[in-house]
């Protein structure tokens, strides 16, 4: 089974690194409820709680996520 959740970035917060050059970033994630438009509604149907965490170290990857915005996050199996 796949599940397709909406979750919205919440903040983007720029590390510190060890090496001149290197960049990272903290982002975090919230779940997005269902917002009327039905198409989040298979997996947020009864306001769902969570939290993505996570650290990059890519730059085109820490650009892509804009604050505010909310992205598609699928989990499919890994088989």
């Amino acid at each position: 089974m796949n599940v397709r959740a909406k979750f919205r970035c919440q903040s983007v917060t720029h590390l510190t690194t060890a090496s001149p050059g290197d960049v990272a970033a903290h982002i975090t994630f919230f779940p997005v409820y269902e917002d009327g438009s039905g198409k989040n509604a298979s997996w947020s149907k009864y306001t769902p709680s969570g939290k993505l965490e996570m650290t990059v170290t890519n730059p085109d990857a820490i650009a892509a996520f804009e604050l505010g915005k909310s992205y598609y996050l699928d989990f499919t199996p890994a088989e």
